[in-house]
């Protein structure tokens, strides 16, 4: 049994050792130690309920908190940095080590976890010659840049003179970048990596983090190697010492759940053969750190996708079946591990805090809308290109291109026929002749007819970019709308208008102000803007938001983005932060993109999905 109590970041004082591996254990200043840990990602987080999914950690049996960094929120345009209100990286980190808990630090720069681009801003992919996740210099240039900026967070903010363990602060571990024995691109690139956090002044034990196929190919000198799995196979753990001898075996990552994508089922992984497992890693003598503890919300356009069998794109949700549920209540698997951690550790477990109550605010009527096509003039100012221009290559944002959300291309033809898009479609086209939708074009349909019609007409493609792929060896592929030429009768199409719908505040703001919306009719389909009001009498709550009717869009509330729906399910509803809503009146907007239903359901229990076991 262990007995930590002294060992927490508000009791050690006059540090001198930090984490350190001796003889196959980790020292904390000296003393035997074992981390405990559990993910949870600040910014798929509302801010105002950190410090309640910290204690949660704690009531768990936990000691340390495990969070990646994502470069793609932190500078979302080139050479501006944000780290304020949900991006308060230096206030999370004291949070924690005020909640007695140690954090092992993951700032990529790449960081997969089902997030756009697995966390790397799409600006990058400008360049058209861009090698992510290696030593290219325009790469390597674009992380100093960022790690100059996001290394004074982590080396001098207050309370404590640094966040890192020597210096006062919660970290006790850094991360050298995420799985690249299973990218392995370049073989100098670990080493820059771990030199770019060193040269910055990272003073703690360094780590790395791989799957067991990518363990050798991961290594970097100077850093523990790490293994990430759900099951624990035979011999697995014994495997690292083939890479690194006399170490300390560390579970970076213990799955938990598993994620989804659309279209497919929602996964769950059975909690009693989870906690067993859990329970043959410690009996074995390994550190373990839990992904997820709790998954959050990929709020926004933020979600990734897989390149597996096809593009496959996350939905909205990151509850992943973790161990408190995506909007941080208890599960079982919380109860069992609670269990299994507190025959462990020397001392009581704290109490787990109340679960906070959620509210069903019942039928909300969407009353007015206005469709895209009639917004559009008064909101978005086009860009005229003879070609059609990716995504990312669009002169937007001080030239940081437009990073997701829709983007709407027009051009003028005369005559109908056959439309191919020559598989440039990235990720999926609605396909209109001025107001009128003709179909869709995406990876599996890439071609079209057009009927015939009198005169000059209008063609509008409407692309969604459903998600970056965050995984694997096509990081280099990842820009979005048209990558390339539409053909017309295999003419290549030319001239183009392009809208870009990144839907971010000021545009929803100008949409409230803009004149033109009307009375819902009986039938209506879109693209269109819908809005309603919710109104509420007490304090808000949490609650959840069905769109039953509805086919495919996105959902704003006070201007917030919610994130996206889509009838193919499986999640079928979306998570309302209570903080997001206000007493009193609330605007909800809805961009539908094909068929609109006229209310939206405010419930209190989350439905997502037909579920299937994790094999």
């Amino acid at each position: 049994r262990f007995n930590w109590s002294e060992l927490t970041p508000l009791r050690l004082w006059g540090r001198t050792l930090g984490l350190q591996t001796e003889n196959s254990q980790f020292l904390l200043e000296g003393m035997p130690f074992r981390i405990f840990g559990g993910s949870m990602h600040y910014f798929r987080v509302p801010r105002e309920y950190w410090e309640d999914r910290m204690l949660k950690m704690k009531a768990c049996g936990l000691n340390t908190l495990t969070t990646y960094v994502p470069w793609n929120l932190h500078e979302q345009e080139r050479g501006k940095f944000d780290f304020s209100q949900n991006l308060d990286l230096e206030a999370f980190l004291s949070l924690a080590a005020k909640n007695g808990l140690w954090v092992i630090l993951r700032p990529g720069p790449y960081i997969c976890s089902e997030w756009d681009l697995g966390g790397l801003p799409s600006w990058l992919l400008q360049d058209p010659e861009m090698q992510l996740r290696t030593t290219y210099k325009g790469f390597t240039e674009a992380v100093d840049a960022y790690f100059d900026h996001l290394m004074p967070i982590v080396l001098t903010t207050s309370p404590f003179c640094s966040q890192q363990y020597k210096k006062g602060g919660p970290i006790i571990a850094v991360q050298v970048e995420n799985e690249y024995g299973s990218y392995a691109k370049d073989p100098h690139y670990m080493a820059y990596v771990k030199m770019a956090l060193l040269n910055r002044g990272i003073v703690e034990l360094l780590m790395t983090s791989d799957n067991k196929n990518g363990l050798s190919l991961g290594l970097v000198e100077g850093a523990l190697a790490t293994v990430n799995f759900q099951k624990l196979e035979p011999g697995l753990l014994k495997y690292l010492d083939t890479v690194q001898k006399d170490q300390p075996k560390m579970v970076m990552e213990y799955w938990t759940g598993w994620f989804d994508n659309w279209g497919g089922p929602h996964y769950v992984f059975d909690a009693d053969e989870m906690v067993n497992t859990v329970a043959s890693i410690l009996k074995l003598g390994a550190s373990i750190n839990l992904y997820m503890f709790h998954g959050g919300t990929n709020f926004g356009f933020m979600n990734g996708a897989l390149e597996a069998d096809g593009y496959k794109s996350d939905v909205t949700s990151y509850d992943y079946d973790a161990v408190l549920t995506e909007a941080g209540d208890y599960t079982s698997k919380f109860f069992k591990l609670r269990q299994l951690f507190s025959t462990i550790i020397g001392q009581p477990l704290p109490l787990p805090p109340m679960i906070e109550s959620k509210a069903s605010y019942g039928a909300i009527l969407l009353h007015q809308y206005i469709s895209l096509w009639d917004a559009l003039p008064s909101l978005v100012q086009p860009i005229k290109s003879e070609f059609p221009v990716n995504m990312e290559n669009l002169h937007l944002n001080n030239s940081s291109g437009q990073l997701y959300g829709y983007v709407l291309y027009e051009t003028v033809i005369f005559g109908g026929g056959h439309l191919h898009s020559r598989d440039h479609v990235r990720d999926r086209a609605q396909v209109f002749v001025n107001t009128m939708y003709v179909g869709e074009l995406d990876y599996n349909t890439v071609e079209l007819s057009l009927p015939e019609g009198q005169g000059f007409r209008q063609l509008r493609l409407l692309v969604e970019n459903r998600g970056r792929v965050n995984y694997g060896l096509a990081l280099n592929e990842q820009r979005k709308g048209l990558i390339g030429d539409v053909f017309l009768n295999k003419t290549p199409l030319r001239n183009f208008k392009i809208y870009s719908l990144e839907m971010k505040p000021a545009f929803m703001e100008s949409l409230r102000h803009t004149a033109g919306w009307s009375a819902v009719p009986d039938y209506f389909v879109g693209p269109a803007f819908f809005r309603g009001r919710l109104w509420i009498e007490h304090q808000p709550q949490d609650t959840f938001l069905k769109l039953q009717g509805w086919e495919k869009g996105v959902v704003f509330v006070n201007g917030q983005n919610l994130g996206r729906y889509w009838k193919i399910g499986p999640q079928e509803t979306l998570y309302l932060p209570g903080p997001w809503l206000l007493k009193g009146s609330n605007e909800i907007v809805i961009f539908e993109e094909r068929t609109a239903g006229r209310i939206i359901q405010s419930v209190d229990i989350p439905y997502l999905g037909r579920t299937q076991y994790v094999d």
